[in-house]
């Protein structure tokens, strides 16, 4: 399949580059025939759908069938642009129906290639209402525990962008396409163009990945992989610790009073907007993942002896962070980018992956830094999409706290922390916390599982970080040591406490 400057791939290239040797089987739903001219009596409307059908080979803008990618069997439904635009009328939605009941009836995950200008405009309201019949199909696909992947190719525009492309699970999308429920000739004319791509979808938290065409059938047989069906899964295994660099234990009376306390220094510490993304466009792997020699040398740091300690420890900047413990964790990252509404938060990494025993766990870790609303709002996203496929979820604990400026206020940082308490508290799979490093307030304890929460030695949690507690009791930044001591916030208190079931390590 071509990238957007190459020659537009058709419904059945697409499909051919996914499914290669493994072929593909074709399904038809039962023949419907239109009126003459379709419904609305369009003049014309007849002798373009047979120019269409002599150009294609098609029938109609849709092709769908079963097939295999990889290792996976799938049903794939594939939009012919070359028919009438891609775009969607009666019986366009009758295939689109019929290929999501396939998957249903026989348990497989759908892939859709998508690639439409949206409702077909000579069948009126008749074609506009194919979006709900759309809609209603893959809602009972998701009610059945069935994923759903969208490659969106060039273009992707419209209602077709608006459900069978953005209502999917999972959305990759081609370099360069075209990708946004508005198209080229209905936008204003001053629009910005980048916004209407799918490398701007992607910074705007629209698409998980931007994935070349020659990575693609790789990249979507490792999605099939994670997202299953599964049923029984066991529960996500705690991580291993992992040593500190230097194998330093920090000053004993190093916790900051600064307005930036807690958050260290950068380095070592992964961002997450780019992660995983590399050369293989949104698929990570650890070659030494779940080995021994992957947690490198030293020793892990005995248990801290005070609170101001263990502060101190969690901040270091050489301790291990998200980025290391994943990378120590998983075979194989799949990455979820940003909260579908607008926005990502590079301090906060969500995804599948795929243990080297094979096993997939979704992960939500923090990275160090105050986590956005979006960030929660991602998390909320991958927990509630585990727990619709069965698939355990791992939360890896480490921010000082929510973030607290008057812009994340604006974006709703308080129902975007509530709604991830929740998605954890109906979470049905089995959830497994490890906290790594700062356990700053509810901005932390949002993503920790009530029962399962485990800690590192060079970790700690608190109500409250040390120097706010002191400000509050009205004490010198002298006594910020001595509070943090009060608090009981080291690993070996919160397992005597309750909070945590081990210290790892």
């Amino acid at each position: 399949m071509p990238d957007a400057d190459s020659a537009r791939a058709t419904a059945r290239e697409a499909i051919a580059l996914l499914t290669g040797a493994a072929g593909f089987t074709e399904h038809r739903p039962p023949p419907r025939p239109l009126p003459p001219d379709g419904p609305l009596g369009w003049a014309g409307y007849d002798a373009a759908r047979e120019r269409a059908s002599a150009r294609t080979g098609e029938e109609e803008s849709v092709v769908y069938g079963t097939g295999v990618v990889g290792d996976r069997a799938c049903v794939l439904l594939s939009f012919e642009f070359g028919f009438l635009g891609g775009s969607l009328g009666r019986n366009t939605g009758d295939r689109l129906a019929a290929a999501y009941e396939l998957a249903l009836t026989r348990r497989l995950p759908l892939l859709a290639l998508v690639a439409t200008g949206g409702s077909r405009m000579q069948e009126g309201m008749v074609a506009l209402t194919q979006l709900q019949r759309v809609a209603a199909a893959s809602t009972r696909l998701r009610a059945a525990g069935l994923p759903q992947i969208a490659v969106v190719r060039d273009p992707t525009t419209g209602g077709g962008w608006a459900t069978v492309g953005a209502g999917a699970d999972v959305v990759l999308a081609l370099p360069g396409a075209q990708v946004g429920f508005a198209g080229s000739r209905v936008r204003p004319p001053d629009a910005d163009p980048s916004a209407y791509s799918a490398e701007g979808q992607f910074a705007a938290g629209q698409v998980d990945a931007v994935v070349p065409a020659d990575e693609l059938a790789a990249a979507v047989t490792q999605w099939l992989r994670a997202l299953g069906p599964h049923e029984n899964l066991p529960a996500a295994p705690v991580p291993r610790a992992l040593p500190t660099a230097g194998a330093g234990t920090g000053s004993t009376a190093g916790v900051s009073t600064g307005a930036g306390a807690g958050t260290g220094s950068t380095a070592g510490v992964s961002t997450g907007a780019g992660a995983g993304t590399g050369s293989t466009a949104g698929v990570s792997t650890s070659p030494g993942a779940g080995t021994p020699s992957a947690a490198g040398g030293g020793a892990v740091a005995p248990l801290p002896e005070t609170g101001r300690e263990a502060v101190a420890r969690a901040r270091d900047p050489r301790r291990p962070r998200a980025e290391a413990y994943l990378a120590d964790y998983f075979a194989v990252r799949l990455p979820l980018h940003g909260d579908r509404s607008g926005a990502t938060d590079p301090g906060l990494l969500c995804g599948l992956g795929l243990r080297a025993d094979g096993q997939p766990v979704a992960y939500v870790a923090q990275c160090g830094t105050p986590t956005r609303p979006a960030g929660y709002r991602a998390a909320a996203r991958t927990v509630r999409l585990a727990d619709r496929l069965g698939v355990p979820v791992l939360t890896l604990v480490d921010t000082p706290g929510a973030a607290n400026d008057a812009e994340a206020e604006r974006a709703g940082a308080g129902a975007a922390i509530a709604d991830t308490f929740a998605a954890i508290a109906a979470a049905r799979v089995p959830v497994t916390t490890l906290v790594i490093g700062e356990g700053g307030s509810g901005g932390a304890l949002a993503l920790a599982a009530p029962d399962n929460t485990h800690v590192t030695v060079d970790s700690y949690f608190s109500v409250i970080a040390p120097e706010l507690a002191a400000a509050i009791l009205k004490r010198p930044p002298s006594e910020t040591g001595a509070t943090a001591d009060q608090l009981r916030l080291r690993p070996q208190d919160l397992v005597d406490l309750g909070f945590a079931r081990s210290i790892v390590g």
